[in-house]
């Protein structure tokens, strides 16, 4: 307990002016991909931010964007409890297993941190009298519906572990809502986009490191599943505008977060990335057997959150990334790192003995 309200204070001194509400907000996964421009943007919003991750993924940190970012403590979601939680006002869950390879790899170790790991969070949040409780839930709860544009009201059709435990938290983190505890949980589409913790396992940024480093994208499906997108940016700024929106607002909403016109068979996914980088050859292989394929609606959004609009599409995305990649000089070990992709990271900790079979660090003792 003493670690976090020690770091409170330290985020307490950094503002000079209080924050809206005077909310003092907690980020799990701070040093993710998207927590790392979360946090920023956060500070520069005037909350109080204090920010918690496990570390996984740390060692990866492509570029500097020259942005303050608050106290990040090392610390694993499973071990809190609630006295460590009191005295914030929000808590913004990032920090879970991301992806469906990563988690099928798994599949226990993902219920054991994404569905009981989320669910104990949100009990001891409550219990600490944390009144705001955002959840980051993932439009693959849709799954396998090639047959229409989902909303938030339709029936969820999880193909995957990942997306199985987001439809399990939500649903048990709904039934703790009453008048002090407001969860709310945005399921965003597919993220994409320039993150200093960036990841290439995600299918725009994946397809885009390919094209800079190989010249070359080989598609083992015939592109014709349906993907929406929605860029890392404009999923920090629905979760600050769920954070500075009246509780009554988004108490227990479930909001798809992305735009209509942002929902992409993958082929033109493929094709904005060949667009930005004009060299690239870009082939298609036969029927996948991955059924995941959706549509999805963003009309609620607009309406609970009026003033939340997304402003990046795959096109400006991809063109961002060329232009990143061009700037850093990366390069094709900077694309293949570890940390950037979250299995193969994940692999290497358990491989090295840093991490254990349940995936808690390991201690060790070099003096």
């Amino acid at each position: 307990m003493e670690d976090l309200v020690t770091a409170r204070s330290a985020a307490d001194r950094q503002m000079a002016v209080p924050p809206p509400a005077g909310l003092r907000v907690l980020v799990t996964g701070a040093d993710g991909f998207i927590g790392s421009v979360l946090t920023p943007l956060l500070m520069e919003q005037g909350f109080h931010v204090v920010g918690l991750d496990t570390g996984y993924y740390r060692a990866g940190w492509l570029y500097h964007d020259g942005k303050d970012r608050p106290a990040v403590l090392t610390r694993d979601v499973r071990k809190l409890a609630a006295r460590d939680l009191e005295g914030f006002d929000a808590v913004v869950h990032l920090a879970e297993l991301s992806n469906d390879p990563l988690c099928q790899h798994d599949p226990e170790k993902t219920y054991d941190i994404n569905h009981r790991g989320s669910v104990a969070l949100a009990k001891a949040s409550k219990e600490a009298g944390v009144s705001r409780f955002v959840y980051a839930s993932s439009c693959s709860v849709y799954g396998a519906a090639a047959d229409g544009v989902r909303t938030e009201e339709s029936e969820p059709n999880p193909q995957t572990a990942y997306g199985h435990c987001k439809v399990l938290v939500e649903r048990d983190v709904r039934l703790l809502a009453d008048d002090d505890f407001s969860p709310t949980f945005l399921r965003n589409a597919t993220a994409f986009g320039a993150s200093p913790r960036i990841r290439f396992d995600i299918v725009l940024n994946n397809l885009s490191g390919l094209a800079w480093t190989t010249g070359r994208i080989t598609m083992t499906s015939d592109g014709t599943p349906w993907r929406p997108l929605v860029h890392v940016q404009d999923i920090c700024r629905a979760i600050v505008a769920t954070l500075q929106a009246p509780r009554s607002t988004v108490a227990n909403q479930i909001l798809n977060v992305g735009d209509d016109s942002n929902n992409y068979r993958v082929r033109e996914i493929a094709s904005a990335v060949r667009d930005a980088f004009p060299n690239c050859k870009v082939e298609f292989g036969g029927m996948s057997g991955d059924n995941r394929s959706y549509r999805v609606s963003f009309e609620k959004i607009g309406k609970v959150l009026p003033g939340f609009r997304c402003q990046w599409s795959a096109q400006r995305g991809a063109q961002q990334l060329r232009t990143l990649f061009e700037r850093i000089g990366m390069t094709e070990q900077d694309f293949d790192a570890p940390p950037f992709t979250r299995l193969k990271q994940l692999e290497r900790l358990l491989r090295s003995g840093q991490i254990d079979s349940n995936f808690y660090w390991r201690p060790h003792d070099f003096s």
